[in-house]
């Protein structure tokens, strides 16, 4: 049996008979509900504990469920965390009148502002970069911008997600947000118009497209690339040295950045220690477990991203505060729509 499993099932005994009374919880414990699921973080976990004596029970599963599960049980939820990728996911349990606003000097301190929620509903640990990837070997002149996607010189050469995929839905939320609704709508169309074939697969199947030739440009996030060139990846490592990269906008705005992130729950049983825990996310450590975790940059400053990461370059970061990718969610949604994009 696993640490992780084990985890697991000492918080999912404690959800029995949930619904009646609420559960009690020892001052020793923090629970978790994550949609991470990376190896590392059980070290993370383990060090966390070693340091505090504080043990952490954990629960992991798809964002969305988990964040049904915590509305079904009400404030007989267990949880005091809840962790998971990409800020628009956050905002959606933040929405949900799930999460609690947390001050605390360690965090306002060790993360920039745009990376935390203005009444600290939730902070951001790791980010990633929704960048621009092609071929090579068949594309001269790459576009330089997320506008430039839309440019007819790109017809039939792009390839990326569905609409209602949450990385999109950011992306488009921070489109909206930099450049009007009207602005939005008509680059999803010039996207739409531009796409090599209808939306599908997850981002490194976007990357795959390029290596196997069905796609000259790609839109997905730096950690699958980052995965690629570490060498774990049919299909894409094989032919990494055919793919270019491009921050876009550079000269503008900066490019699009989300996170993985944390918030405490609205009914934390256990809030003191919810709040080490968030403040140990920042700590040097626990800032490298987490990012190269996933091949994603850390959130503090000064610490080094993984290998593969960082030789991926410096770029500009945009610096939207990512609130409003949740708060324009809906409405990106509905853009997409408009225009017919699947």
């Amino acid at each position: 049996m696993t640490n992780s499993t084990l985890r697991s099932l000492v918080l999912s005994t404690a959800l029995i008979g949930l619904f009646g009374a609420a559960p009690a919880f020892a001052d020793g414990e923090v629970n978790i509900y994550s949609g991470r699921h990376y190896d590392v973080d059980e070290q993370l976990y383990s060090k966390f504990e070693d340091e505090t004596g504080i043990t952490v029970n954990l629960i992991e599963g798809k964002e969305d469920e988990l964040i049904e599960r915590m509305k079904a049980e009400g404030q007989n939820s267990p949880a005091d965390l809840f962790i998971t990728a990409d800020a628009g996911r956050l905002w959606r349990a933040d929405d949900a009148g799930l999460l609690q606003g947390v001050d605390s000097d360690v965090l306002n301190e060790r993360l920039p502002a745009h990376l935390r929620h203005p009444d600290g509903h939730w902070f951001g640990m790791s980010t990633r970069a929704r960048v621009i990837f092609y071929d090579k070997d068949s594309v001269d002149n790459p576009p330089q911008t997320y506008a430039a996607l839309a440019d007819p010189q790109y017809k039939g050469m792009v390839c990326i997600r569905t609409s209602s995929n949450i990385y999109n839905l950011s992306l488009m939320g921070a489109y909206i947000a930099h450049h009007g609704e009207e602005a939005a709508k008509e680059w999803a169309q010039g996207l739409k118009d531009n796409l090599a074939r209808d939306p599908q697969g997850g981002d490194t199947d976007q990357l795959k497209g390029i290596v196997s030739g069905e796609c000259k440009i790609a839109v997905a996030n730096t950690y699958y690339f980052a995965r690629g060139i570490a060498g774990t990846v049919e299909g894409l490592s094989e032919g990494i040295e055919k793919i270019g990269i491009v921050f876009p906008d550079q000269d503008g705005d900066g490019t699009h950045v989300n996170i993985s992130g944390v918030g405490m729950t609205a009914h934390a049983p256990n809030p003191e220690n919810a709040l080490k825990f968030m403040e140990y996310l920042t700590s040097d450590e626990a800032q490298s477990f987490f990012a190269n975790g996933n091949n994603e940059y850390p959130a503090v400053e000064g610490i080094e991203a993984s290998s593969a990461v960082e030789s991926l370059g410096d770029f500009k970061h945009d610096e939207l505060n990512l609130s409003a990718l949740g708060e324009n969610q809906t409405r990106a949604q509905e853009i997409f729509n408009e225009v017919g994009f699947k």
